[in-house]
């Protein structure tokens, strides 16, 4: 896509607004994870591995710390990464926005990393800052760090000192390869990612949750996110709808998207 929109259609517009979204999962402000880690992408899916799908936050939490699923060596760098899964993550199955990501992840193994990504967006700042510098190279360039440092000092002003925010850059460039957006060591070369119907179900459901509507929500940043078009994800969501994962209507150009069948009525 040839536009990509700022991250400013997160913010809430009134105390209202920001107590949903912050219900639904979304978080802003000045911090993020990533001045210390990446999208922890590895982490994650041993995390998922070692518990049930309809594991609770204390059997997560569990698995961390008692079972040492991610093979940390003491208590403390047990408590610290599962402290950075929470930020990113939830890992909260009464956060909407974890619990449907959590049931996308076993529908869709090729998927995950995207899914990863999208929820990280939603809950890290600064990774959402890196995000239109990203979404804006051409297969084949390079990603220019200068660009995502102006962008992260647009988001955050003077707050982040210049060694820390060169390593917000380091960690967020990891978190959009781990995803598949770029490809490279040292040197970043941008790639196009492949969407799957149930990836774009969830770019879709973001988009949702902050108030877009009709064919804007194939637009959003959440969409953009997927590198494909408008009409791609169209057909994309129509295979989401025949597997049960939302509902969408297409009438004289108009299309209609809900998600009654992952929502309860109060987080529509």
């Amino acid at each position: 896509m040839d536009t990509v929109l700022t991250t400013r259609e997160l913010q809430p517009q009134s105390e209202r607004d920001e107590a949903r979204l912050r219900d639904a999962g979304f978080r802003w402000g000045q911090k993020g994870t990533h001045t210390s880690r990446t999208i922890m992408l590895n982490e994650l899916r041993a995390v998922f591995a070692n518990c049930r799908p309809n594991a609770t936050r204390d059997d997560y939490l569990s698995a961390i710390h008692e079972d040492n699923c991610l093979g940390k060596r003491t208590a403390a760098t047990r408590k610290l990464s599962s402290q950075r899964l929470s930020e990113l993550y939830a890992i909260e199955p009464d956060v909407p926005l974890f619990r449907v990501m959590r049931r996308f992840w076993y529908a869709d193994r090729e998927g995950q990393a995207l899914l990863a990504l999208l929820l990280s967006l939603a809950r890290d700042p600064l990774l959402r800052a890196s995000a239109p510098p990203v979404l804006r190279m051409r297969p084949g360039e390079e990603l220019a760090r200068q660009q995502m440092t102006d962008a992260l000092t647009r988001a955050v002003g003077s707050r982040l000192s210049e060694s820390t925010l060169d390593k917000v850059v380091r960690n967020a460039a990891s978190s959009w390869t781990q995803s598949g957006h770029l490809k490279g060591r040292g040197r970043k070369v941008r790639q196009t990612v492949t969407p799957t119907a149930i990836t774009t179900a969830y770019a879709l459901l973001l988009g949702y949750f902050t108030g877009t509507r009709g064919t804007a929500l194939f637009e959003s940043l959440w969409a953009q996110v997927l590198d494909a078009p408008v009409g791609e994800l169209i057909n994309l969501a129509m295979d989401a709808r025949r597997l049960g994962f939302l509902d969408m209507s297409q009438s004289g150009g108009v299309i209609d998207v809900s998600f009654s069948r992952l929502l309860a009525q109060n987080e529509r």
